[in-house]
């Protein structure tokens, strides 16, 4: 698992949203967007850290930045999560963990002691031009808002 730096280009990505449709990263060019990665839709600390993100979005778009959430979650698990939380911003399938790999969020995780490979939660920031402004990984689900909000902030 390499870790993207502040500074570095942030990896392209083309995913399915929770709708069926294809979002590119490409697309938000002259935007910032803040992507967090989760390991799966509807448990607890997914929930929270998509909760508090949902609730931020009018603080986010002050400092204008969209968010995207992705998991290894087919569109249709996104949909449900979408719908019973009223989130509000596009949910990626990443299937396959190829973007995660290339943001550096697949990694090995342990519960009970069993090892298994899997998402580490993590937020980033990515500028106006496409570079990583901020890069959290293992962040916590309630302080995801504090430190891509710190990140954006940064940016003026």
């Amino acid at each position: 698992m390499s870790e993207l730096k502040v500074g570095a280009r942030a990896p392209a990505f083309t995913l399915t949203d929770q709708r069926g449709e294809k979002v590119r990263l490409s697309g938000f060019k002259g935007t910032r967007v803040v992507v967090y990665f989760y390991p799966k839709a509807d448990t607890p600390g997914c929930t929270t850290q998509s909760c508090s993100l949902r609730d931020a979005t009018q603080d986010l778009k002050k400092l204008k930045a969209v968010v995207l959430g992705i998991s290894p979650d087919a569109p249709a698990q996104q949909k449900k999560f979408d719908d019973k939380y009223g989130l509000g911003f596009a949910l990626l399938a990443d299937e396959d963990h190829k973007v995660a790999d290339q943001w550096g969020v697949w990694g090995e995780k342990s519960m009970y002691g069993k090892k298994y490979l899997g998402i580490v939660r993590s937020a980033f920031v990515v500028d106006e031009q496409g570079k990583i402004a901020g890069a959290f990984y293992k962040v916590s689900p309630k302080a995801t808002v504090e430190r891509v909000t710190e990140a954006l902030r940064s940016l003026g």
